[in-house]
């Protein structure tokens, strides 16, 4: 397993991965597989979605806050009840195809690191799986 850290500098902030993935697949020495990418945390997540146009993290970031926003009268004492529940609708994990030994992408895609309760330094663990030969 593969592990490196997020520093996040916002509340909330979308950051692509890629890179950091990529470097454990190329590192990994796999050409063809499943790359897994998990987020253990409950107050962040990971997602795919597209990297082309920067507004597209913008409107996502303006949807999870007016569908779950910061202050909502939640119960739980920490105060960061939002984060938990958009970590969830994220999700704490996503699988990617490597192929040629490359993460295998459509045009615009990327991986996300989610934060929701930042700045904080995170982790995140990536497990390369290898294809029948």
């Amino acid at each position: 397993m593969h592990e490196f850290n997020v520093q996040s500098r916002q509340h909330c902030e979308f950051i692509v991965i890629d890179r950091h993935v990529q470097a454990a697949v190329d590192a990994s020495g796999v050409k063809e597989g499943v790359c897994v990418v998990f987020v253990p945390h409950t107050t962040a997540g990971v997602t795919i979605n597209e990297n082309a146009d920067p507004d597209v993290v913008r409107d996502m970031d303006q949807i999870l806050e007016h569908a779950v926003p910061w202050r909502g009268g939640y119960a739980h004492a920490e105060g960061n009840s939002a984060a938990h529940v958009k970590a969830s609708m994220m999700g704490f994990s996503q699988q990617v195809l490597i192929h040629r030994g490359k993460l295998a992408f459509g045009t615009w895609q990327s991986l996300y690191f989610c934060e929701f309760d930042g700045p904080r330094t995170r982790k995140v663990w990536v497990r390369i799986l290898s294809a029948p030969s």
